[in-house]
C-alpha cells in the first residue's frame, strides 16, 4: 500500500474556471471506480504531454487499483486480517495488466529522473517518483506476495516523499507516503524493525495518523485515498464511529463507487 499533492480532499471542481485538468478528472473517475473513464483521460494527458512523468504514474495507479479491485484486495476485511495480508497464497494476476503497470511505472521513473538531473527540486518529478515507487510497493506486496521484498520499494518511495517535503512542506500528497511509512514500521514485529529502516521514521501510529490527516485535508490527487486509509486505521483500532464518518464522507463525494457504499452499509 503506498504514496501524493493537496488542496482540500480532491481539488474541488468548482475551483477551475473551465474544465478541471485532465489528471484531476482522471482521479475523480478512478475514485468512482470508473477505470475505463480514468484511463481515457490519462491517455489524453499523456498524448498532450508525453514527457510529463505524472501522467505515467497516474496510469500506473489506475492499473494497480483496478487489479486490486478485481482480486478483491480493496475490501476492509483484507486489511483488518494480518494473516491474510501476510499469507503466501498465490493469486492470478492478469499478465497484460502486470506488463502495462511495470511499463508505466518505468516510464514515470525514467522521465522523473531525467528532470531531477536538471532540477533536483522539481516537485512534480519528486511526486511522480514517490507515487510510482509506492505503487510498485503495493503491486509487489499484495499481488505478487513479495511483502519483505516490497519494503525496498517502499523505502525508495519514502525517500522521494521526504525530499519533496523538504522542498515544499505543504505538498500534501507527500504526507500520504510518510504516513504509510510510519504505520508500516509501527505494525512490523519488533525483530523485523532491526533490519527495516525508514529515514526520520520511528513507527509511531499517532504520527502516521497525523500525516494521513494532513494528506486527507490537503491532497490534490491522493487526499481521498488518505481518507480511505484513515477509515481502515480506525477500524484496526476498533474505532467504528470514526471509520463510519470517514466512509460517509467518501460515499457522499464518490457516489458511483460500489465498494465504499458496501463498506459503509456493513458498519451500519
Amino acid at each position: 500500500m503506498i504514496a501524493c499533492r493537496f488542496v482540500s480532499f480532491l481539488l474541488p471542481l468548482a475551483a477551475f474556471a473551465g474544465d478541471p485538468p485532465l489528471l484531476d478528472r482522471a482521479y475523480q473517475r478512478m475514485y468512482n471506480f470508473d477505470f475505463n473513464g480514468a484511463r481515457a483521460l490519462i491517455d489524453q494527458h499523456v498524448n498532450e504531454r508525453p514527457q510529463d512523468p505524472l501522467g505515467y504514474s497516474t496510469r500506473a495507479a489506475a492499473l494497480v487499483f483496478q487489479e486490486l479491485d478485481r482480486l478483491s484486495i480493496l475490501q476492509t476485511d483484507f486489511f483488518l486480517d494480518d494473516d491474510r495480508i501476510a499469507e503466501k497464497k498465490k493469486l492470478r494476476p492478469d499478465p497484460q495488466t502486470r506488463d502495462a503497470f511495470y511499463w508505466a511505472a518505468r516510464q514515470a521513473q525514467e522521465r522523473a529522473d531525467a528532470i531531477l538531473l536538471k532540477n533536483p527540486n522539481d516537485t512534480s518529478a519528486l511526486f511522480a517518483n514517490s507515487l510510482s515507487w509506492g505503487l510498485t510497493t503495493d503491486y509487489a506486496a499484495f499481488v505478487e506476495k513479495r511483502q519483505l521484498g516490497s519494503l525496498n520499494y517502499a523505502k525508495t518511495s519514502h525517500a522521494f516523499a521526504k525530499r519533496l517535503i523538504a522542498v515544499d512542506k505543504n505538498y500534501g500528497d507527500a504526507y500520504l507516503t510518510t504516513g504509510l511509512s510510519e504505520y508500516i514500521l509501527g505494525s512490523l514485529p519488533f525483530f523485523v524493525k532491526w533490519f527495516i529502516k525508514f529515514d526520520d521514521t520511528k513507527g509511531s501510529k499517532q504520527v502516521a495518523v497525523e500525516n494521513l490527516k494532513f494528506a486527507a485535508k490537503n491532497g490534490r490527487y491522493l487526499g481521498p485515498f488518505a481518507r480511505i486509509l484513515l477509515a481502515v486505521a480506525a477500524l484496526r483500532e476498533k474505532k467504528k464511529p470514526e471509520a463510519r464518518d470517514w466512509l460517509h464522507g467518501l460515499v457522499r463525494d464518490y457516489p458511483e463507487n460500489p465498494l465504499l457504499k458496501h463498506e459503509l452499509e456493513r458498519l451500519r
